[in-house]
């Protein structure tokens, strides 16, 4: 018997919606008359209708005018669709031509940052207590001829002694965010509970300091007024840790011209530092930027690095002390390790490529994971379009990533001129794109970027050490990371040959490698030799890298893999310890 639909299609409505209504009516009919006379779709043994039922449906189907007049009859002027509005979300009724049109509501923005706001707000543990207005700075601090001074001591600075808390002013605390062990959950925004007061004992004198770091990539946990112009500052540990003091950038306000001021972080933890080398603390005035367009830079005298009498985790304390006049009274100041690059700030140049009609075309940018914050982790896909896909899959793929560890800020001011030039429009950049397909991603560890973090994520570990690990859920980004070089490193399942340990085919045997042996093959697998001559630099970095238990870390991490095997890692360590002279030295 052949069956036939009386339903006409409407002109102002496309399949899916049109689909998506039919399915609407008919499970509406279905569910009232299981109801009410039970279950009228049954199947035979065979699981297929009988022609008895395969008629009795015909017999019982209404057209869409008929059941759409039983709907009116049985609730008024309401119909299916303003019942099961409150239910769903994806239905939209529009107004055209006086009457209403049912449409799915459009579908959410596959590049993970929407057209309509630049940038998804960060998430936060909801421990943190966070303001609400954003910290802007401008962008460019300035083109500096030759390098930056480096502070040359007088033998005049000192080293001080820790006072003991009780001894001291309180006039800051930030809420540590470890109330619990370990994080629980994230939202936008962090703590929903009104924001408390951070600043202790100020009114009891006028001339105190107002210090802030409740803010994105801030950190600081307590200051302590120890003197009249003289604070001992500590610094709060990486969430879910007891460890991990060295990344510092608060707000200073209240301040006086002409005054010096002391500052002693006192719960550093690394033995030895660029402090010592002639490295200064980094100051952001607003009143500069307003007036002059100075952004960051360098200040400080009678700085100093050296080892305290306390004690953190049973580990040695050191604390760093500088000495400073603020150019300004009543200004508002920043003090920050390093350039700062926060998660919004990445967020805001990735919009403006995205919304590039140039750059765009030959930069795709995705979604690689959420992190376990619920933050994006984005990844970029750069390369020329091809005439043919036969071309675009024989290119040789380049993974970058950079900023697995928060407090390395240099990283992500490395990635983004690396992007800026790949993007540009020289011939070598248009080059590079015809003879690669890049994977980049600017950022690994987004969590720790927006709490403050200098080395973990919220999983209160580092995940340069975990890219071994199984846990997908606690370690997202290096996760999916490894899989993506794994897709562009390894040939498909099917074309994979077994190999014995002497190098010949293992096909007809059912001899296994030696355990050591497969798991030095199965790291070549992925780090082979490259194919090609190697510089003594490279050379070095290889034998590194496959001979040590855990991978070296470089801040910015460069892969360059055939389309189906890897040829050439090329690892630059830009660690500011060494700097590029000990990369010269190979």
């Amino acid at each position: 018997m052949e069956r036939v639909d009386n339903d006409v299609d409407e002109p102002d409505e496309d399949v899916y919606s049109r689909f998506l209504r039919l399915h609407l009516q008919q499970y509406s009919r279905f569910t009232e008359e299981k109801a009410g006379k039970g279950a009228r779709m049954k199947q035979s043994d065979g699981g297929s209708l009988t022609s008895e039922e395969e008629d009795e449906m015909e017999a019982t189907e209404d057209s869409e005018e008929e059941f759409e007049e039983k709907e009116v009859s049985r609730h008024g002027d309401e119909s299916i669709y303003e019942q099961l509005g409150s239910r769903t979300t994806q239905l939209v009724l529009e107004k055209q031509f006086g009457r209403e049109v049912r449409r799915l509501r459009k579908p959410r923005d596959l590049y993970g940052l929407s057209a309509l706001r630049s940038a998804q707000v960060p998430c936060w543990p909801q421990e943190c207590e966070v303001l609400k207005e954003r910290i802007r700075h401008i962008g460019e601090w300035g083109i500096f001829p030759e390098p930056e001074p480096l502070y040359k001591p007088t033998g005049q600075e000192q080293s001080l002694e820790c006072l003991a808390p009780e001894e001291g002013l309180l006039v800051y605390v930030s809420n540590k965010a470890c109330k619990e062990p370990y994080f629980t959950y994230s939202r936008v925004g962090g703590s929903p509970r009104p924001l408390r007061q951070a600043t202790y004992n100020v009114d009891k004198q006028s001339d105190t300091l107002l210090f802030e770091a409740r803010f994105e990539s801030g950190n600081l946990h307590k200051a302590f007024k120890v003197g009249d112009y003289d604070y001992e500052l500590l610094l709060r540990a990486d969430l879910y840790t007891n460890k991990h003091t060295q990344w510092y950038y608060f707000q200073v306000g209240n301040m006086q011209r002409g005054v010096c001021y002391r500052f002693t972080i006192t719960n550093l933890l690394k033995p030895t530092s660029l402090y010592s080398a002639g490295m200064r603390p980094l100051m952001y005035s607003v009143r500069e930027a307003e007036e002059r367009g100075m952004g960051w830079h360098r200040v400080g005298t009678g700085i100093s690095y050296y080892r305290n009498n306390r004690s953190q985790a049973s580990r040695q304390c050191y604390s760093l002390t500088w000495k400073l006049c603020f150019p300004h009274s009543g200004d508002t100041c920043y003090f920050a390790h390093c350039y700062p690059f926060t998660y919004s700030d990445l967020q805001d140049y990735l919009a403006g490529i995205s919304s590039d009609p140039v750059r765009s075309r030959y930069c795709k940018l995705r979604v690689l994971c959420r992190s376990l914050g619920g933050n994006m982790v984005y990844v970029l896909t750069v390369t020329n379009p091809s005439r043919s896909p036969q071309l675009t899959s024989g290119k040789k793929a380049v993974v970058v990533t950079a900023r697995v560890h928060p407090g390395e800020t240099n990283s992500s001011w490395v990635m983004k001129g690396f992007l800026d030039y790949l993007l540009g429009g020289s011939e070598d950049a248009s080059l590079l794109r015809d003879m690669f397909l890049f994977k980049v991603v600017p950022m690994l560890n987004p969590d720790g970027v927006v709490v403050g973090n200098y080395r973990c994520s919220l999983a209160g570990q580092d995940l340069n050490r975990n890219y071994r690990t199984c846990l997908k859920q606690h370690f997202p980004p290096v996760w999916y990371m490894r899989n993506l070089i794994k897709r562009r490193a390894l040939p498909p399942p099917s074309r994979r040959t077994p190999q014995t340990p002497d190098g010949k085919s293992g096909q007809g045997t059912n001899s296994a490698p030696p355990p050591a042996a497969a798991a030095a093959a199965a790291r070549l697998a992925v780090f082979p030799a490259p194919l090609g001559g190697m510089t003594s630099l490279e050379a070095s970095l290889y034998r590194t890298f496959t001979a040590l238990e855990k991978p070296i870390q470089p801040i910015v991490s460069v892969l360059v893999l055939a389309p189906l095997q890897t040829e050439t890692l090329c690892s630059a360590d830009l660690d500011p310890k060494r700097g590029s002279r000990e990369m010269d030295k190979g």
